[in-house]
């Protein structure tokens, strides 16, 4: 199932410089995710270092970033909160391990039945959440350590800085792509403000001020291995399990949605499973080395696809240049100025969010614009798990009401006096009562026969309808007969003990597609 990454020369020098720029944004989102969950700074960094190295070897599609995430984040404060961070940790790791099953078992593939309207909210849900994170860059504390909106001239340093990122970001590419764009408009906005003096923000400004540690810093050591310091008990799995699901459930539909994404962007294919597992791989991995554990990042997949990473060196060089840095250039990274990372997201944002969605109103049906404004709310208001399900639902229950009045049938009565019921459309729970009021029991002649042919009995709702109709006919003192209908239904009919004759004429063989790619 898994081969060791191939890189071909053409790709290493656009995968590493990718790779580095990827690093470089990594930082302060894992700092600011690891305060979310209430845990210290270098969790979240550890996070994101195992994250990308185990998805990148192992992960389902080359070119996509994982690490320390804030939708994980949200749903792990309240656990350590209560119960410590080794909770944490054992939380993880059982995350990890459901993760690794949904891949084995192959349940990856469910991620098709994600509509292409949700999909669309979620890109343009996840683009507004990454907008208004990097808001919170222009509040700085004021006097008694409260956060308070930039004024006057530090206000205007900042936009002038964010808008010569965002500037450099959009034009060199015109001039040339032979440096990711991203990765010259830091190092060039760094040496601007360090150059002329420039009193602006700064990685280790934010670290510090987030850990209100005056004397924080990035500079880091190697993580060490160590199991979860818990009872491996009921008791232990009472408290982890609950939160084990939420975080296995928010990381699989983040990580596959944005593999979608990205495959969409580069016109291949990933592997939806191979990921579930690489994944889960890299949770349990992150759990017995003091990390919080992730999923895949929307944001510095984009980056990444966007620099010209294409390839697994891309993801290998974001997260070993990541511990590079924590390990020996702390002192660098902490003086890159917060507004060229905040710049780098903005274009993120821009590229990320689906403008032609504007455009959709009066193009596509008002059920589906609909949904498209749902997920994107949901996922701005609350998460993209909670986001994406809403979303699914919504669009099932459309769906079933749009085909419960599609059912309708046509009757003749042949030359022998047997009334025949030719079925169209499909049966199932939302076209059951309609599929009743097709028949007329009473007045019928004794011998009937309903003919499935061009019908579909897709579940129990279905079968049960049948044998509705069946007793119905029976208590009339009539004969009841049932024509192609599928083997595995009739089945569930001689099992029930019904009434129902069933005729083996011409029974339609049903075809159900599989998954083949893994």
């Amino acid at each position: 199932m898994f081969e060791f990454p191939q890189f071909s020369r053409q790709s290493v020098k656009n995968d590493v410089l990718s790779g580095l720029t990827v690093a470089l944004a990594l930082v302060p989102e894992a700092v600011a995710f690891a305060f979310v969950a209430g845990v210290d700074p270098m969790v979240g960094l550890y996070a994101a270092f195992i994250m990308g190295f185990i998805t990148a070897v192992l992960g389902g599609r080359p070119g996509m970033i994982s690490g320390a995430t804030g939708a994980m984040a949200v749903v792990m404060v309240s656990l350590v909160a209560e119960h410590g961070i080794q909770y944490l940790f054992a939380a993880v790791m059982l995350a990890g391990v459901l993760q690794i099953l949904a891949g084995v078992f192959k349940l990856g593939k469910f991620i098709r039945m994600v509509p292409h309207p949700v999909m669309i909210g979620f890109v343009n849900g996840l683009a507004i959440v990454i907008f208004l994170a990097q808001l919170g860059q222009f509040k700085v504390p004021d006097a008694s350590g409260a956060l308070q909106w930039m004024q006057g001239t530090p206000l205007f340093i900042m936009l002038g800085l964010v808008a010569l990122t965002m500037f450099i970001i959009h034009f060199l590419p015109k001039l040339t792509k032979a440096v990711p764009s991203s990765l010259v408009a830091i190092i060039t906005v760094t040496a601007l403000v360090h150059g002329l003096g420039l009193d602006t923000r700064t990685v280790i400004d934010f670290v510090r001020t987030m850990s209100g540690d005056a004397n924080a810093t990035l500079a880091g050591s190697l993580p060490n291995f160590a199991l979860p310091e818990v009872g491996f008990n009921l008791e232990t799995l009472r408290i982890i399990l609950p939160y084990s699901l939420i975080l296995a459930a928010v990381g699989l539909i983040e990580s596959l949605l944005t593999l979608t994404v990205v495959d969409e962007m580069t016109g291949t294919r990933g592997q939806g499973n191979r990921e579930c597992v690489g994944q889960g791989v890299a949770n349990v991995t992150c759990s017995v080395f003091g990390a919080m554990g992730g999923c895949a990042m929307i944001g510095q997949s984009m980056i990444n696809i966007n620099s010209g990473g294409r390839g697994r060196l891309s993801g290998i060089t974001g997260a070993v240049g990541l511990l590079l840095f924590i390990l020996f250039g702390s002192a660098l990274i902490e003086m890159i100025p917060l507004a060229a990372l905040v710049g780098v997201m903005f274009m993120v944002v821009i590229g990320t969010f689906e403008w032609a969605s504007f455009k959709m109103a009066r193009k596509v049906p008002k059920h589906d614009f609909f949904a498209i404004i749902l997920v994107t709310a949901v996922t701005v208001a609350f998460d993209l798990a909670l986001a994406v399900i809403v979303g699914v639902i919504y669009s099932a229950l459309v769906f079933a009401w749009n085909h419960a009045k599609h059912i309708y049938a046509s009757s003749h009565v042949d030359e022998n006096g047997t009334k025949i019921y030719k079925v169209n459309g499909p049966l199932f729970f939302g076209s059951v009562s309609h599929f009743l009021e097709l028949f007329d029991a009473k007045n019928d002649p004794a011998d009937v026969i309903i003919d499935f042919a061009q019908s579909r009995v897709a579940d129990h709702s279905a079968v049960e309808a049948i044998d509705t109709i069946a007793e119905r006919y029976a208590a009339q003192g009539k004969t009841l007969h049932i024509r192609h209908l599928s083997p595995e239904c009739r089945s569930l009919l001689k099992k029930a003990g019904n009434l129902v004759e069933v005729n083996m004429i011409e029974d339609p063989t049903y075809k159900v597609a599989t998954d083949t790619l893994g």
